[in-house]
């Protein structure tokens, strides 16, 4: 695949993001919601994800989208305005094509643009693919909450990594 064209959702996203994260509700433990997201509910969720958090497409040579990426508040206390979450999600199809660390980089980009001061990714244990990926995107491990996720039967342990905009050297 050639280098994808990264750029702002708009609210015609809605509908290839909705069918790529239900993707993962149903089939993974990438995320840790357990019912799709209805196209409604996905409609409000761009809404609220403003300047200030922004999501991002990944298009192929054709156009279609096969990728996105979001920051997110990541508390509702005042204290946290500074720091934002990652999430990031490719199309099964478009998988291994480098999507995902292209959206990284552009979400990191953004977030210093913006302003934000720590991005925080959480990401489900037994996921190697994503913790190498925050990794080589230049993100630091700071802990493991243990058996915090429940899904498919399972407890599982959440790895937090956090990126530091400001750190020297970035």
């Amino acid at each position: 695949m050639s280098t994808p064209t990264i750029r702002r959702a708009q609210g015609a996203d809605a509908e290839p993001i909705n069918a790529i994260y239900n993707h993962y509700v149903r089939t993974s433990t990438a995320t840790f919601d357990t019912e799709e997201m209805t196209i409604d509910r996905r409609h409000e969720w761009l809404a609220e994800h403003a300047d200030e958090f922004p999501v991002l497409v990944a298009e192929n040579e054709g156009g279609a989208v096969v990728g996105w990426g979001s920051l997110s508040r990541w508390g509702t206390r005042c204290a946290y305005r500074h720091t934002v979450e990652i999430s990031t999600y490719v199309a099964p199809d478009s998988t291994g094509a480098g999507l995902g660390p292209a959206l990284v980089d552009a979400l990191v980009a953004e977030a210093r643009h913006i302003g934000h001061h720590v991005i925080v990714s959480q990401i489900v244990h037994e996921n190697e693919a994503s913790l190498k990926m925050a990794a080589r995107a230049g993100f630091t491990h700071v802990g493991t909450l243990k058996e915090v996720g429940r899904k498919f039967d399972r407890w599982l342990d959440v790895v937090l990594m956090e990126y530091v905009i400001d750190e020297p050297g970035r």
